[in-house]
């Protein structure tokens, strides 16, 4: 058959691995009705994570919270912490800056990291040619309430900041991949990430719901001001607008 005749592939796993939130698998499938597209996604369990289709959200999560870091931090080399790796549209938005001098990437599923090492996704290559990109196997939420000698997410140097923070992990404040996140979005738990960051730093998190009063309650009880930002994004498989949320909270000088 000739190579232009040949059959177009519509769906491939690319891996599967038994983990302890659930099944974890990355797949890649051609979508025919968008000109045949190919699609890389990732389900954990019964919960759809991430789909290369439509990625403005996460890539705003950056360039909102760098934007505002660097209106704190003007002539300096940013360190940035990245919580949840997923295809890594994030890490490559935060790459995009000259001023951005090193990016720790952190996820607790070890076979989203391998699946970088491997080059299995699309964004790999680029983020592992960068010497400022690293990846970090652990818990995010446990490292950012982590304190005394195990405070820092730089196990070489346990008293370092961060001059910003960009969380991308849970669906939102409210609905979390596991219940034990919860103390995290209490403002006893922001308290302990803030002494993570420099005077001026930011902390950004990415969210599927609108704003909630309640994570803004304990924001505000933390950091010296908070904004949310609506993002809004087009599903074409769906042919439906949606919108999300990214919280872009200060902490005081």
């Amino acid at each position: 058959m000739p190579a232009s005749q040949t059959p177009i592939p519509r769906f491939e796993e690319l891996d599967f691995r038994k983990t302890p939130l659930g099944d974890l698998i990355l797949r890649r499938r051609t979508v025919l009705s968008l000109e045949n597209e190919e699609i890389y996604e990732i389900i954990l369990g019964d919960a759809f994570l991430m789909s290369s289709l439509f990625t403005e959200v996460e890539q705003a999560l950056s360039r909102l919270g760098l934007a505002a870091t660097a209106d704190s931090f003007p002539n300096t080399k940013l360190d940035v912490v990245v919580g949840g790796l997923g295809l890594g549209y994030t890490a490559r938005a935060a790459l995009e800056h000259d001023f951005v001098g090193s990016l720790a990437i952190v996820d607790y599923l070890e076979p989203v990291i391998e699946w970088f090492q491997k080059e299995l996704t699309p964004l790999a290559p680029g983020l592992n040619a960068d010497p400022r990109c690293s990846y970090v196997h652990g818990d995010f939420f446990k490292l950012a309430l982590a304190q005394g000698n195990d405070r820092s997410f730089d196990e070489s140097d346990t008293a370092r900041k961060f001059h910003a923070i960009l969380l991308d992990i849970d669906h939102s404040p409210a609905h979390l991949l596991h219940a034990r996140h919860a103390d995290f979005y209490a403002a006893d738990g922001l308290r302990i990430l803030a002494d993570k960051i420099h005077p001026g730093g930011i902390f950004a998190l990415w969210s599927d719901d609108p704003p909630e009063e309640s994570f803004m309650a304990s924001l505000k009880e933390v950091f010296e001001t908070c904004e949310t930002h609506i993002v809004p994004f087009h599903n074409p498989i769906q042919n439906e607008d949606f919108e999300s949320t990214v919280y872009v909270a200060r902490k005081e000088k």
